[in-house]
């Protein structure tokens, strides 16, 4: 019997490396390389199971993924790093796979994943395939925002609004990144292979996880209609990708919109509203933002690295 995968997660505490584990754990066709408690901060140890790994998630800082990747000198071990570190070097592969077919052959080639922030994947899904068809310009600067669930902030984030004692001003959306430096914007610029990073501000809401990002076409030269029709053909045989009828009487609940309705699923559902009167457009996209924005995504792209079904284990 041929011996099964090894995979460690460094950075097992922190949300993202929490969530995947969860979802790790109840499978039967990977051996998961754990580390005690005490050790791991001793880099020796890191450095010893980083190695011993055939797959490795980095659930850490930029800076601390850095140094992980330092220590690794096993040709053998393929990174998938959740950090922002790796998301523009060209030396990295990006692990968005529905974005082309090259993309996903080149995720199942590679030794080192960059795993896309939870903003830039729902900008880039819909994004993305309009900037390679020429709809939107390279050259255009878009305005887009989000909404997110706080559990993106990771686990002082949750504490802060999960204590009973958290004060009333949490209760309300609030905005942050105020000076448009995001730092998933250089992954939505260069992905989207735009001239411009989006001017972009994101919004934290009071519910545990759900995440929507609106991108605005004010002057398209091309009809609603027809932009729709080129996402549903683009993403028609993805398990992970669902585009929404361009009906808004069916994707609406009485003219609202649920960010939460992508939540524990590994799915992504996209949009296209449109006023009737006027050429204005809006792109939507909706995902869970410890989902498809997160860890389900860097499963799914460890399932490609190991040549089964990228569904494995995954809720679409």
């Amino acid at each position: 019997m041929p011996a099964l995968p090894k995979i460690f997660i460094d950075g097992h505490e922190g949300t993202t490396g929490l969530k995947i584990h969860e979802l790790l754990a109840a499978r039967t066709d990977l051996e998961i390389l754990k580390i005690e408690t005490d050790k791991r901060k001793d880099p020796a140890e890191r450095k010893k199971l980083l190695n011993a790994a055939d797959i490795v998630f980095l659930c850490l800082p930029d800076t601390a993924s850095k140094e992980a990747v330092a220590l690794i000198d096993n040709a053998h071990t393929k990174v998938i790093d959740a950090s922002t570190a790796f998301r523009t070097d060209p030396t990295w592969t990006y692990g968005l796979p529905e974005l082309s077919p090259a993309h996903r052959q080149k995720i199942k080639s590679s030794t080192r994943i960059a795993n896309p922030g939870c903003h830039a994947t729902a900008f880039l899904l819909p994004v993305a395939p309009l900037v390679a068809a020429g709809i939107i310009p390279a050259s255009t600067t878009l305005t887009c925002f989000s909404l997110t669930g706080y559990s993106g902030g990771g686990k002082k984030m949750i504490a802060q609004y999960e204590d009973p004692a958290a004060p009333e001003k949490l209760k309300a959306p609030r905005h942050y990144a105020l000076k448009l430096t995001h730092k998933h914007l250089p992954e939505m610029k260069t992905q989207a292979n735009l001239t411009h990073a989006p001017v972009f501000t994101p919004v934290v809401c009071n519910i545990h996880s759900g995440l929507t990002v609106e991108t605005f076409l004010p002057n398209p030269t091309t009809s609603a209609e027809k932009i729709h029709t080129l996402l549903a053909n683009h993403y028609k045989n993805e398990p992970f990708i669902k585009v929404a009828p361009f009906d808004e009487g069916a994707t609406l609940d009485d003219g609202f919109f649920d960010i939460t309705a992508c939540n524990n699923t590994n799915r992504a559902d996209l949009f296209v509203f449109a006023n009737p009167d006027s050429s204005q457009i809006v792109l939507v996209t909706r995902l869970d933002n410890l989902g498809k924005g997160a860890s389900g995504a860097a499963i799914q792209c460890m399932n490609l690295l190991l040549g089964i079904d990228e569904t494995t284990a995954l809720r679409a």
